[in-house]
C-alpha cells in the first residue's frame, strides 16, 4: 500500500518530481504519482487530500509551478503532512512557487523545500515515515553514511592531487 502520494499541478513538473519518486524508490517507500491541478480540477485535488488517509497515504509530497497553490490547497483539505515543491518556471523562474507555497496562513502548513528540490523533499517524507518505521530510517541513516565516506573519498583525493 502507497505511504506517499506525489502530486504535480502539470506534466511539465515531472522531470522536477521524479527526483523525489526516485528517492522514495530507493528507500523502498510505496508511492503513487500523479498529475492534478488546485486550479484546472480542483474538485479532483479535493478528492485526493479528503481521501488520502483512508486509502493508507501517510503524506503528501506536492509541487507546482507560478502560482503554486497545489501544495496549501492538500493542505487545507487534509491533517496529513504535506511537503511542498516550488518550481521553477514563468517570468520569476520559481520566485512566485516559492513564496505561495511557504507563506501559509498559521494552522495549515506546508513543509516546503528549495525550488526544484523534489529530492530533498523525498528524503524529508522518509525521515518523517521513520518516525513511525525504523526500517525506512535505517535505510537512511545508512545512506547518510555513503555519503559521507563520500566526501572522505573525495577529500583524499583532493589532498593527493597536485596543484
Amino acid at each position: 500500500m502507497a505511504k506517499v502520494l506525489i502530486l504535480m499541478g502539470s506534466d511539465s513538473d515531472f522531470d522536477v518530481m521524479k527526483k523525489a519518486a526516485k528517492v522514495l524508490k530507493e528507500m523502498d517507500v510505496p508511492f503513487i504519482i500523479d498529475v492534478c491541478s488546485a486550479h484546472r480540477t480542483p474538485d479532483r485535488a479535493k478528492k485526493y487530500a479528503e481521501e488520502a488517509e483512508e486509502k493508507g497515504i501517510e503524506l503528501i509530497i506536492a509541487a507546482a509551478g507560478m502560482a503554486a497553490h497545489l501544495a496549501g490547497f492538500l493542505a487545507a483539505h487534509t491533517t496529513l503532512p504535506v511537503i511542498g515543491v516550488p518550481v521553477a518556471s514563468g517570468a520569476l523562474n520559481g520566485l512566485d512557487s516559492l513564496l505561495s507555497t511557504v507563506q501559509m496562513p498559521p494552522g495549515i502548513p506546508v513543509a516546503t523545500v528549495a525550488i526544484n528540490g523534489a529530492e530533498n523533499a523525498g528524503w524529508l517524507a522518509c525521515e518523517i515515515l521513520g518516525i513511525k518505521y525504523p526500517e525506512i530510517r535505517e535505510k537512511v541513516k545508512k545512506k547518510r553514511r555513503e555519503m559521507y565516506e563520500k566526501v572522505l573519498e573525495k577529500s583524499e583525493k583532493i589532498k593527493k592531487s597536485e596543484i
